[in-house]
């Protein structure tokens, strides 16, 4: 595939990623941009993958969509047997009670939410007409940036997210009103999986708020977290009278390297705070400084007591610019 121009912002990029990284380390992320640049849109029936294997194309569900798309990384609808790789969550579902007596408590003080920003955002473009109107989100981390008013909001959370270890690209509440569905849809992205923590789930355990990624469906219970590929075209329901509430992360997917995360990010970065790609070494320097800044955790050097942490919010999406959704 020839190098892209580079008199065009994803020709810098490419360019970039080639000056601050070996390019053999990287090369599926530079083929994945410029995939991306190209309008490339993977589609690939997946049943093969999963355990058992699903061996009926013709009435499956387990196609992955994926116009961001990193080759060579397994699509695997639900993540159960992951080992090592779910060490964080381990340590996440540990932390669930305070992270729902922390949420519970911001939603219900008066006043409270308004010192967050974009809270219960809904989302913005048509790729995510899918989500409907009862699908919002509170957003904590976007991009491996995050959003210091919300964290200080959800400190507790937050830390847990942190400390927690997970490779986070996105982090978020997510509600979901009653009697509503989403459609089934993909989230466009390959190169991160979906994480959910049940945080308040009407009628827990009675079947009422589920999921279907692929070919299964499985409900929600609180505490229990669920990681899946939403590349994979899934759907979800709030059968009940209730608002169904979950925090949310988007992680690394288990197969790529740490190089090639490390490219991804600094893909994200460039979006983000384009003078990373000037001529000027010092217009880079400070660009360097402020994404460096934007990425540090908040709360890093400060106690906490009581009670978070593409692609979200008000960000709008685009194929080029790395397609996303949400639950």
């Amino acid at each position: 595939m020839a190098p892209l121009s580079q008199n065009t912002f994803a020709g810098k990029v490419e360019q970039a990623l080639i000056q601050r990284f070996k390019p053999s380390k990287i090369e599926r992320v530079i083929t994945s941009w410029r995939f991306a640049e190209l309008g490339y849109e993977h589609r690939e029936f997946v049943g093969d993958q999963q355990s058992p294997p699903i061996t009926d194309a013709a009435t499956s569900r387990c196609y992955q969509y994926a116009p961001s798309f990193v080759p060579g990384l397994k699509a695997l609808a639900w993540w159960d047997n992951a080992g090592d790789d779910l060490v964080w969550a381990k340590s996440l579902s540990e932390s669930f009670e305070s992270i729902r007596d922390e949420f519970t408590y911001v939603m219900s003080a008066p006043g409270k939410l308004s010192e967050g920003n974009n809270v219960w955002a809904g989302a913005l473009s048509t790729d995510a007409e899918s989500y409907g109107e009862g699908w919002k989100t509170l957003v904590l981390m976007n991009r491996g940036q995050w959003d210091e008013s919300n964290v200080q909001l959800f400190p507790s959370t937050s830390r847990a997210i942190y400390e927690s270890g997970a490779p986070v690209a996105e982090a978020f509440f997510a509600s979901m009103k009653p009697q509503t569905s989403i459609k089934p849809h993909s989230d466009f992205t390959n190169f991160v999986l979906t994480s959910h923590l049940p945080l308040v789930i009407p009628e827990n355990g009675s079947n009422k708020c589920r999921l279907s990624v692929g070919d299964e469906t499985r409900e929600w219970l609180e505490g229990k977290i669920i990681l899946f590929d939403t590349s994979i075209y899934h759907d979800a329901v709030n059968d009940s009278e209730e608002m169904r509430y979950i925090l949310m992360l988007r992680v690394w997917h288990p197969d790529l390297t740490k190089e090639e995360i490390a490219a991804l990010q600094f893909i994200y970065d460039c979006l983000e705070i384009p003078e990373l790609l000037s001529d000027d070494p010092g217009t880079v320097f400070k660009a360097e400084q402020r994404a460096k800044m934007l990425k540090g955790f908040p709360l890093a050097t400060s106690q906490t007591s009581g009670g978070f942490g593409g692609f979200e919010g008000n960000k709008t999406k685009g194929k080029a610019k790395r397609k996303k959704g949400r639950k």
